[in-house]
């Protein structure tokens, strides 16, 4: 159980942070800015799902699921695995996360007509809303990508997984709440030329 009495420590001022594993290190760390960045998408999936309509009970409830998961991607993250015996079991990512993306992706895209061009972010708010979620979790991929190259730094497979289907879901869900694709606004290659 996570207990926050205080909200400020200032132990942060001197530009380090703690990670889950007590270590200190610079607030510019490649795994802060991994972790930073999947903060970032989940604040921004949130915006998308305040834009959703009342009646999207399941869209709303895919997305506060994922939600919930990058929490558990963060946690993933801020706890390096060192190949070290923890005081308790970090919580890491599974393939079973990654699969119930997977699972949904295919239910929603099943309900789609197949694309014929590139979708430009657009249409209904909560599916451009969605497009931006998708752009910030490709960051997130990014920098866990720069993360594990980093010597003596790890993130495991399921975590580089799940960071990949995720930006696939967004796509889809976009598209979904975009009236099942009615709505997507397309590239015209050229048109402005």
């Amino acid at each position: 159980m996570v207990v926050l009495n205080r909200i400020y420590t200032r132990t942060g001022d001197d530009g380090t942070t703690a990670l889950g594993s007590g270590e200190r290190v610079a607030k510019t760390s490649r795994r802060v800015e991994a972790y930073g960045t999947v903060d970032e998408t989940n604040a921004v999936i949130g915006v998308a799902r305040t834009l959703l309509p009342d009646g999207d009970a399941a869209m709303t409830e895919r997305l506060a699921r994922i939600q919930n998961d990058l929490f558990d991607l963060g946690a993933d993250l801020c706890v390096p695995d060192r190949g070290e015996a923890a005081g308790r079991p970090a919580l890491r990512i599974t393939d079973a996360q990654v699969d119930r993306l997977e699972q949904e992706i295919d239910e929603m895209n099943a309900e789609l007509s197949p694309l014929r061009s590139f979708v430009l972010p657009g249409g209904k708010p909560a599916a451009a809303q969605l497009h931006v979620a998708r752009t910030v979790s490709r960051r997130a991929e990014r920098e866990m990508i720069r993360l594990a190259a980093e010597p003596a730094e790890t993130v495991s497979p399921a975590a580089l997984k799940y960071i990949n289907r995720l930006s696939d879901f967004l796509f889809v869900a976009s598209r979904y709440v975009n009236d099942l694709g009615a709505g997507d606004v397309l590239w015209v290659p050229g048109k402005n030329a």
